[in-house]
Protein backbone atom coordinates (compact mmCIF):
# COMPACT_ATOMS: atom_id res chain seq x y z
CA UNK A 1 0.00 0.00 0.00
CA UNK A 2 2.64 2.25 0.78
CA UNK A 3 4.12 2.46 -2.85
CA UNK A 4 0.58 3.03 -4.34
CA UNK A 5 0.36 6.25 -1.55
CA UNK A 6 3.37 7.60 -2.60
CA UNK A 7 2.69 7.31 -6.36
CA UNK A 8 -1.02 8.83 -6.17
CA UNK A 9 0.99 11.78 -4.12
CA UNK A 10 3.34 12.10 -6.87
CA UNK A 11 0.51 12.18 -9.59
CA UNK A 12 -1.20 15.28 -7.86
CA UNK A 13 2.33 17.08 -7.61
CA UNK A 14 3.07 16.73 -10.63
CA UNK A 15 -0.50 17.69 -11.66
CA UNK A 16 -0.11 20.40 -9.09
CA UNK A 17 3.71 21.80 -10.62
CA UNK A 18 1.84 21.75 -14.77
CA UNK A 19 -0.38 24.64 -13.54
CA UNK A 20 -3.37 22.86 -15.44
CA UNK A 21 -5.83 24.22 -12.77
CA UNK A 22 -4.80 28.04 -12.41
CA UNK A 23 -7.44 29.14 -14.58
CA UNK A 24 -5.53 31.91 -16.10
CA UNK A 25 -6.44 31.54 -19.35
CA UNK A 26 -9.73 33.70 -19.69
CA UNK A 27 -10.89 35.61 -22.38
CA UNK A 28 -11.08 39.17 -20.05
CA UNK A 29 -7.49 38.57 -19.28
CA UNK A 30 -6.08 38.49 -22.91
CA UNK A 31 -4.24 40.99 -24.60
CA UNK A 32 -6.53 42.40 -27.55
CA UNK A 33 -5.54 44.59 -30.54
CA UNK A 34 -7.37 46.58 -32.34
CA UNK A 35 -7.48 46.38 -35.43
CA UNK A 36 -7.55 49.63 -38.40
CA UNK A 37 -9.71 47.50 -40.19
CA UNK A 38 -12.19 44.84 -38.95
CA UNK A 39 -11.41 41.44 -41.34
CA UNK A 40 -14.39 39.99 -42.78
CA UNK A 41 -16.06 36.82 -40.63
CA UNK A 42 -18.45 34.37 -41.62
CA UNK A 43 -19.99 32.23 -38.97
CA UNK A 44 -20.52 28.74 -39.79
CA UNK A 45 -23.54 26.69 -37.75
CA UNK A 46 -24.21 23.06 -37.89
CA UNK A 47 -27.53 22.77 -36.60
CA UNK A 48 -29.74 19.23 -36.67
CA UNK A 49 -33.01 19.45 -34.04
CA UNK A 50 -32.43 22.30 -32.38
CA UNK A 51 -35.68 23.76 -32.39
CA UNK A 52 -35.84 24.45 -29.26
CA UNK A 53 -32.86 26.68 -28.76
CA UNK A 54 -32.46 27.77 -32.20
CA UNK A 55 -33.75 31.31 -32.35
CA UNK A 56 -32.04 32.44 -29.27
CA UNK A 57 -28.37 31.42 -30.48
CA UNK A 58 -28.72 32.99 -33.90
CA UNK A 59 -30.63 36.10 -32.15
CA UNK A 60 -27.09 36.35 -30.20
CA UNK A 61 -24.92 35.92 -33.34
CA UNK A 62 -27.61 38.52 -35.15
CA UNK A 63 -26.76 40.74 -31.97
CA UNK A 64 -22.95 40.80 -32.55
CA UNK A 65 -21.32 44.22 -32.35
CA UNK A 66 -18.41 44.03 -34.82
CA UNK A 67 -16.84 46.48 -36.83
CA UNK A 68 -16.38 44.39 -40.13
CA UNK A 69 -18.13 42.71 -42.20
CA UNK A 70 -19.86 40.12 -40.60
CA UNK A 71 -22.12 37.00 -42.12
CA UNK A 72 -23.36 34.06 -40.69
CA UNK A 73 -24.51 30.80 -42.63
CA UNK A 74 -26.74 27.85 -40.91
CA UNK A 75 -26.16 24.31 -42.16
CA UNK A 76 -29.89 22.54 -41.59
CA UNK A 77 -28.59 19.14 -40.81
CA UNK A 78 -31.33 17.10 -42.04
CA UNK A 79 -33.42 18.47 -39.15
CA UNK A 80 -36.86 17.02 -38.47
CA UNK A 81 -38.17 19.66 -36.11
CA UNK A 82 -38.14 22.46 -38.00
CA UNK A 83 -35.08 24.05 -37.03
CA UNK A 84 -34.42 25.36 -40.62
CA UNK A 85 -37.78 27.15 -40.99
CA UNK A 86 -38.09 28.62 -37.32
CA UNK A 87 -33.99 30.09 -38.10
CA UNK A 88 -35.52 31.48 -41.78
CA UNK A 89 -38.45 33.22 -39.78
CA UNK A 90 -36.35 35.08 -38.45
CA UNK A 91 -35.77 37.69 -40.53
CA UNK A 92 -32.46 37.94 -39.67
CA UNK A 93 -30.88 40.21 -42.15
CA UNK A 94 -27.11 38.43 -42.28
CA UNK A 95 -28.41 34.61 -42.10
CA UNK A 96 -28.26 32.56 -45.03
CA UNK A 97 -29.94 29.21 -44.37
CA UNK A 98 -28.73 25.91 -46.14
CA UNK A 99 -30.54 22.81 -46.69
CA UNK A 100 -27.98 20.35 -46.06
CA UNK A 101 -26.92 16.96 -48.12
CA UNK A 102 -27.50 13.86 -46.60
CA UNK A 103 -24.83 12.37 -44.68
CA UNK A 104 -21.48 11.27 -46.87
CA UNK A 105 -20.26 8.61 -46.03
CA UNK A 106 -17.20 8.99 -43.90
CA UNK A 107 -18.20 11.81 -42.08
CA UNK A 108 -19.57 12.91 -38.91
CA UNK A 109 -23.01 14.77 -39.25
CA UNK A 110 -21.85 17.82 -37.66
CA UNK A 111 -18.23 17.88 -39.78
CA UNK A 112 -20.60 17.29 -43.02
CA UNK A 113 -22.70 20.13 -42.30
CA UNK A 114 -19.34 22.79 -41.41
CA UNK A 115 -18.24 21.56 -44.55
CA UNK A 116 -21.14 22.73 -46.58
CA UNK A 117 -21.17 25.87 -44.14
CA UNK A 118 -17.69 26.67 -45.37
CA UNK A 119 -18.16 26.42 -49.13
CA UNK A 120 -20.89 28.71 -49.11
CA UNK A 121 -19.14 31.32 -46.99
CA UNK A 122 -17.28 32.61 -49.94
CA UNK A 123 -13.62 34.05 -48.92
CA UNK A 124 -13.89 35.84 -45.46
CA UNK A 125 -10.42 36.23 -43.29
CA UNK A 126 -12.03 34.33 -40.16
CA UNK A 127 -14.69 31.52 -40.27
CA UNK A 128 -16.55 31.64 -36.73
CA UNK A 129 -17.55 27.60 -35.87
CA UNK A 130 -20.16 27.65 -33.36
CA UNK A 131 -22.58 25.74 -32.23
CA UNK A 132 -26.57 26.01 -32.36
CA UNK A 133 -27.37 25.32 -28.84
CA UNK A 134 -24.63 28.27 -28.02
CA UNK A 135 -25.58 31.94 -26.94
CA UNK A 136 -22.77 34.85 -27.34
CA UNK A 137 -22.47 37.73 -25.52
CA UNK A 138 -22.52 40.99 -28.38
CA UNK A 139 -18.84 41.37 -27.77
CA UNK A 140 -17.64 38.04 -28.34
CA UNK A 141 -16.89 38.24 -31.84
CA UNK A 142 -15.19 41.19 -31.12
CA UNK A 143 -12.77 40.02 -28.66
CA UNK A 144 -11.75 36.71 -30.38
CA UNK A 145 -10.96 38.70 -33.70
CA UNK A 146 -8.91 40.71 -30.96
CA UNK A 147 -7.30 37.73 -29.39
CA UNK A 148 -6.47 36.24 -33.11
CA UNK A 149 -4.90 39.21 -33.91
CA UNK A 150 -2.89 40.52 -30.86
CA UNK A 151 -0.77 37.15 -31.07
CA UNK A 152 -0.89 36.48 -35.18
CA UNK A 153 -2.97 33.37 -34.21
CA UNK A 154 -4.41 31.18 -36.83
CA UNK A 155 -6.63 29.77 -34.37
CA UNK A 156 -8.76 30.94 -31.10
CA UNK A 157 -11.33 29.00 -28.97
CA UNK A 158 -13.32 29.55 -26.00
CA UNK A 159 -14.75 27.22 -23.88
CA UNK A 160 -18.45 27.88 -23.60
CA UNK A 161 -20.16 27.95 -19.67
CA UNK A 162 -22.09 24.99 -19.38
CA UNK A 163 -25.19 25.10 -17.32
CA UNK A 164 -24.90 23.83 -14.29
CA UNK A 165 -28.22 24.04 -11.98
CA UNK A 166 -29.23 20.58 -10.79
CA UNK A 167 -27.50 18.56 -7.93
CA UNK A 168 -26.18 16.39 -10.94
CA UNK A 169 -25.11 19.01 -12.79
CA UNK A 170 -23.86 21.05 -10.11
CA UNK A 171 -21.37 17.76 -8.94
CA UNK A 172 -20.32 16.48 -12.74
CA UNK A 173 -20.71 19.45 -14.78
CA UNK A 174 -17.54 21.54 -13.63
CA UNK A 175 -15.47 18.43 -12.94
CA UNK A 176 -16.01 17.81 -17.20
CA UNK A 177 -14.50 20.73 -17.54
CA UNK A 178 -11.54 20.27 -14.83
CA UNK A 179 -11.33 16.57 -16.75
CA UNK A 180 -10.85 18.44 -20.01
CA UNK A 181 -8.55 20.86 -19.35
CA UNK A 182 -6.17 18.03 -17.53
CA UNK A 183 -5.71 16.67 -20.70
CA UNK A 184 -5.57 19.52 -22.68
CA UNK A 185 -3.99 22.37 -20.85
CA UNK A 186 -4.97 25.79 -21.66
CA UNK A 187 -1.16 26.92 -20.80
CA UNK A 188 0.59 24.59 -22.94
CA UNK A 189 -1.95 24.56 -25.42
CA UNK A 190 -1.05 28.33 -25.50
CA UNK A 191 2.33 27.69 -26.05
CA UNK A 192 4.81 26.26 -28.73
CA UNK A 193 4.97 22.66 -28.52
CA UNK A 194 2.92 19.07 -29.79
CA UNK A 195 0.12 19.97 -26.88
CA UNK A 196 -3.25 21.20 -29.34
CA UNK A 197 -6.96 21.48 -28.57
CA UNK A 198 -10.19 23.95 -28.96
CA UNK A 199 -13.65 24.20 -27.79
CA UNK A 200 -15.90 22.80 -30.03
CA UNK A 201 -18.75 25.50 -29.26
CA UNK A 202 -16.96 28.40 -30.15
CA UNK A 203 -13.91 28.74 -32.61
CA UNK A 204 -12.32 30.88 -34.93
CA UNK A 205 -10.50 30.07 -37.64
CA UNK A 206 -8.12 31.77 -40.14
CA UNK A 207 -9.63 30.67 -43.11
CA UNK A 208 -6.35 30.15 -44.99
CA UNK A 209 -4.80 28.50 -42.52
CA UNK A 210 -7.73 26.00 -42.62
CA UNK A 211 -7.25 25.31 -46.52
CA UNK A 212 -3.40 24.93 -46.01
CA UNK A 213 -4.01 22.44 -43.75
CA UNK A 214 -6.94 19.98 -46.35
CA UNK A 215 -9.56 22.09 -45.06
CA UNK A 216 -12.70 20.19 -42.61
CA UNK A 217 -11.87 17.11 -44.72
CA UNK A 218 -8.74 16.52 -43.07
CA UNK A 219 -11.14 15.12 -40.36
CA UNK A 220 -13.65 14.26 -41.68
CA UNK A 221 -14.37 11.04 -39.22
CA UNK A 222 -13.39 12.85 -36.16
CA UNK A 223 -15.62 12.26 -33.22
CA UNK A 224 -13.33 14.92 -30.76
CA UNK A 225 -13.68 17.21 -33.79
CA UNK A 226 -12.71 20.23 -31.68
CA UNK A 227 -9.59 19.09 -30.03
CA UNK A 228 -8.53 16.87 -33.76
CA UNK A 229 -9.20 21.23 -35.57
CA UNK A 230 -6.97 22.68 -32.73
CA UNK A 231 -3.99 19.94 -33.44
CA UNK A 232 -4.23 20.52 -37.21
CA UNK A 233 -4.14 24.15 -36.95
CA UNK A 234 -1.73 24.29 -34.47
CA UNK A 235 0.73 22.82 -37.34
CA UNK A 236 0.18 25.88 -39.46
CA UNK A 237 0.63 28.37 -36.43
CA UNK A 238 -0.21 29.48 -32.71
CA UNK A 239 -3.51 28.85 -31.53
CA UNK A 240 -5.46 30.08 -27.96
CA UNK A 241 -7.61 28.51 -25.97
CA UNK A 242 -9.59 30.02 -22.69
CA UNK A 243 -12.44 29.95 -20.09
CA UNK A 244 -15.37 32.69 -21.24
CA UNK A 245 -18.57 33.92 -19.32
CA UNK A 246 -19.23 34.95 -22.86
CA UNK A 247 -20.52 32.20 -24.83
CA UNK A 248 -23.06 30.20 -22.69
CA UNK A 249 -24.14 26.82 -23.95
CA UNK A 250 -28.10 26.86 -23.92
CA UNK A 251 -28.44 22.46 -23.82
CA UNK A 252 -29.92 22.08 -20.24
CA UNK A 253 -27.88 19.03 -19.41
CA UNK A 254 -30.74 17.37 -16.81
CA UNK A 255 -29.77 14.58 -14.31
CA UNK A 256 -27.57 12.03 -14.69
CA UNK A 257 -28.41 10.01 -17.85
CA UNK A 258 -27.82 13.07 -20.44
CA UNK A 259 -24.60 13.77 -18.71
CA UNK A 260 -23.68 9.78 -18.61
CA UNK A 261 -24.77 10.07 -22.64
CA UNK A 262 -23.00 13.32 -23.66
CA UNK A 263 -19.41 11.63 -21.96
CA UNK A 264 -20.58 8.20 -23.01
CA UNK A 265 -20.69 10.00 -26.94
CA UNK A 266 -16.28 10.70 -27.01
CA UNK A 267 -14.63 8.78 -23.77
CA UNK A 268 -13.63 5.73 -25.79
CA UNK A 269 -12.75 8.06 -28.96
CA UNK A 270 -10.21 10.01 -26.51
CA UNK A 271 -8.64 6.52 -25.96
CA UNK A 272 -8.35 6.26 -29.59
CA UNK A 273 -10.41 2.92 -29.52
CA UNK A 274 -7.67 1.12 -27.99
CA UNK A 275 -8.65 -1.49 -24.56
CA UNK A 276 -5.20 -1.52 -23.55
CA UNK A 277 -5.50 2.58 -22.94
CA UNK A 278 -8.74 2.10 -21.47
CA UNK A 279 -7.38 -0.17 -18.72
CA UNK A 280 -4.50 2.55 -17.70
CA UNK A 281 -6.84 5.15 -17.94
CA UNK A 282 -9.17 2.72 -15.67
CA UNK A 283 -5.68 2.38 -13.22
CA UNK A 284 -4.83 5.59 -13.51
CA UNK A 285 -8.15 7.50 -12.32
CA UNK A 286 -8.19 4.45 -9.80
CA UNK A 287 -4.97 5.66 -8.36
CA UNK A 288 -5.56 9.39 -8.22
CA UNK A 289 -8.46 9.70 -7.48
CA UNK A 290 -9.74 6.22 -4.86
CA UNK A 291 -6.37 5.92 -3.59
CA UNK A 292 -6.10 8.98 -1.32
CA UNK A 293 -9.30 8.37 0.31
CA UNK A 294 -8.38 4.89 0.77
CA UNK A 295 -4.75 5.20 1.82
CA UNK A 296 -6.08 8.44 4.17
CA UNK A 297 -8.97 6.35 6.03
CA UNK A 298 -7.49 2.69 5.89
CA UNK A 299 -3.70 3.68 5.92
CA UNK A 300 -1.10 4.18 9.23
CA UNK A 301 1.56 6.17 9.82
CA UNK A 302 3.38 7.57 6.56
CA UNK A 303 1.10 6.10 4.57
CA UNK A 304 -1.84 7.83 6.10
CA UNK A 305 0.07 11.43 5.73
CA UNK A 306 0.52 10.32 1.95
CA UNK A 307 -3.08 9.62 1.43
CA UNK A 308 -4.22 12.94 3.09
CA UNK A 309 -1.47 15.26 1.22
CA UNK A 310 -2.72 13.73 -1.77
CA UNK A 311 -6.67 14.62 -0.82
CA UNK A 312 -4.96 17.77 0.24
CA UNK A 313 -3.77 19.01 -3.05
CA UNK A 314 -6.83 17.10 -5.28
CA UNK A 315 -9.09 19.39 -3.27
CA UNK A 316 -7.05 22.33 -3.31
CA UNK A 317 -6.42 21.92 -7.96
CA UNK A 318 -10.19 21.87 -8.02
CA UNK A 319 -11.05 25.82 -6.02
CA UNK A 320 -9.95 28.07 -9.06
CA UNK A 321 -12.31 26.01 -11.61
CA UNK A 322 -15.05 25.52 -8.77
CA UNK A 323 -14.98 29.59 -8.18
CA UNK A 324 -15.55 29.79 -11.65
CA UNK A 325 -18.40 28.40 -11.66
CA UNK A 326 -18.99 30.00 -8.28
CA UNK A 327 -19.95 26.83 -6.89
CA UNK A 328 -18.63 25.87 -3.20
CA UNK A 329 -15.47 24.83 -2.29
CA UNK A 330 -17.24 22.16 -0.74
CA UNK A 331 -17.81 20.34 -3.81
CA UNK A 332 -14.45 19.15 -4.19
CA UNK A 333 -14.79 16.37 -1.39
CA UNK A 334 -17.26 14.62 -4.28
CA UNK A 335 -14.61 14.53 -6.78
CA UNK A 336 -13.51 10.64 -5.54
CA UNK A 337 -17.50 10.08 -6.07
CA UNK A 338 -17.51 12.11 -9.36
CA UNK A 339 -14.20 10.76 -10.97
CA UNK A 340 -15.67 7.14 -10.55
CA UNK A 341 -19.09 8.27 -12.33
CA UNK A 342 -16.73 9.39 -15.06
CA UNK A 343 -14.95 5.85 -15.14
CA UNK A 344 -18.22 3.99 -15.35
CA UNK A 345 -19.50 6.26 -18.39
CA UNK A 346 -15.97 5.55 -20.13
CA UNK A 347 -16.22 1.70 -19.47
CA UNK A 348 -20.19 2.13 -21.07
CA UNK A 349 -18.62 4.35 -24.22
CA UNK A 350 -15.88 1.27 -24.64
CA UNK A 351 -18.94 -1.36 -24.53
CA UNK A 352 -21.31 0.87 -26.88
CA UNK A 353 -18.44 0.72 -29.46
CA UNK A 354 -18.21 -2.43 -29.54
CA UNK A 355 -21.78 -3.38 -29.40
CA UNK A 356 -21.56 -0.85 -32.91
CA UNK A 357 -23.40 2.02 -31.41
CA UNK A 358 -20.09 4.13 -30.45
CA UNK A 359 -20.49 8.40 -30.73
CA UNK A 360 -24.19 8.00 -30.57
CA UNK A 361 -25.53 11.56 -31.10
CA UNK A 362 -29.35 12.53 -32.39
CA UNK A 363 -29.91 9.15 -34.06
CA UNK A 364 -26.57 8.49 -35.36
CA UNK A 365 -23.85 5.99 -34.27
CA UNK A 366 -20.77 8.05 -35.59
CA UNK A 367 -18.05 5.71 -34.30
CA UNK A 368 -20.05 2.52 -35.36
CA UNK A 369 -17.11 0.21 -35.11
Amino acid sequence: MIWLAWAALAGWVVLALSGFWLCAERDERAALADPQVWPEVVAVVPARDEAEVIARSLSSLAAQDYSGPFRVVLVDDNSSDGTGAIARGLGIARLTVLDGAPLAAGWTGKLWAVHQGIAAAGSPHFLWLTDADIAHAPDTLRRLVGIATAGDRKLVSLMALLPAKGWAERALVPAFIWFFMMLYPFNRVNRPGWVAGAAGGCVLVEREALAAAGGIAAIRGAIIDDCTLGRLIKRQGPIWLGLTRRSLSLRPYQGWGEIARMIMRSAYAQLFYNPLLLVACVAGLALLFAMPGWTALAGHGVVRLAGLAALGLMVLLYQPLLAFYRRSPAWALALPLVAAFYTACTLASALAFYRGRGGMWKGRAQAAR
